[in-house]
């Protein structure tokens, strides 16, 4: 590896005197659009600052935090595989990091590290941001890792009539029905778990949905979580399917327009839990200078 090819991916906060250093963690993490969507919201706010990629060895990203943050680093993002691994590093979560199970910002206040979960946030706004009414909407979460639970939270906050969660292994999805059974209650959400199995009978999938969304990585691999029989209980034509991989057209999103469905990559949830992350570093003040959909309409073209 070149020593260019190193710099690129290890950014060390020393190198840049006079200027307030971030960064986002991830293994690979050469393709990461990140760097980019924060130089163009520092642009747009005034900001001076750097922010640049850091790829931790697989078992080294408490070493790689640590020496982040020792070194003069403000605030990180993490992304896969990390996302565990930063909520354990943390000294203090947020309230949506807890509940999220996952943590992906970081940063230092006074010595301590704090870890919030911007990812559901960025979901919700991008949903809103196209349109797509979340107050009483039937709402189909395929998957039930890391991403799957870390959405869960602020989508129950927008009152959806149910939100089902549908996993390979139902047990999966039966443990976030418990983890999130009072926030449902206490926004009168019906809050249910299927096996994908499952969504392939009418009689245990009697509605289709309003939005489906894939949480799963299945996408990465040309791979859709959704059988050709499931289609036909999920999808009308006025759903909405939003798969959460981005710079392409899934085997899911596919699968979606056959039934007549509009569809959605995920690179707006990206921009837009960037945003979050940028305004606890920077100040919430600064939410009137950052366009989100700007930079999405930039990351686009």
């Amino acid at each position: 590896m070149s020593s260019h090819t190193s710099n690129e991916i290890h950014t060390d906060p020393k190198c840049f005197t006079g200027l307030d250093v971030y960064a986002v963690a991830g293994n690979p993490i050469s393709h990461s659009k990140s760097p980019l969507i924060h130089h163009e919201y520092a642009k747009q706010a005034n900001q001076a600052m750097h922010y640049g990629r850091l790829q931790p060895e697989l078992d080294g990203f408490a070493d790689a935090a640590k020496h982040f943050f020792a070194s003069g680093g403000k605030g990180m993002n993490v992304t896969v595989p990390f996302k565990l691994d930063a909520q354990a590093f943390a000294d203090q979560l947020t309230m949506r990091a807890q509940l999220a199970g996952a943590v992906n910002t970081l940063w230092i206040q006074d010595g301590k590290i704090y870890g919030d979960n911007t990812d559901g946030a960025g979901l919700v706004r991008d949903l809103l941001a196209q349109g797509i009414a979340l107050h009483t909407a039937r709402i189909l979460l395929i998957g039930a890792g890391g991403a799957a639970r870390g959405v869960i939270g602020p989508l129950l906050e927008q009152s959806p009539k149910c939100l089902v969660i549908a996993n390979r292994s139902p047990e999966k999805a039966n443990e976030l029905v418990q983890i999130f059974a009072g926030l449902a209650s206490s926004k009168e959400v019906a809050l249910e778990s299927r096996s994908l199995l499952n969504l392939e009978s009418p009689e245990k999938t009697p509605y289709s949905f309003d939005l489906v969304i894939n949480a799963t990585a299945a996408g990465l691999s040309d791979q859709s979580p959704l059988s050709p029989a499931a289609l036909i209980n999920i999808f009308t034509p006025s759903s909405f399917a939003y798969d959460m991989v981005y710079g392409k057209t899934t085997a899911f999103m596919q699968q979606a327009l056959q039934r007549g469905a509009r569809i959605s990559d995920g690179l707006g949830m990206l921009v837009e839990q960037a945003a979050d992350a940028f305004l606890l570093w920077r100040g919430a003040e600064l939410a009137q200078f950052i366009r989100p959909r700007a930079v999405l309409a930039q990351l686009r073209s």
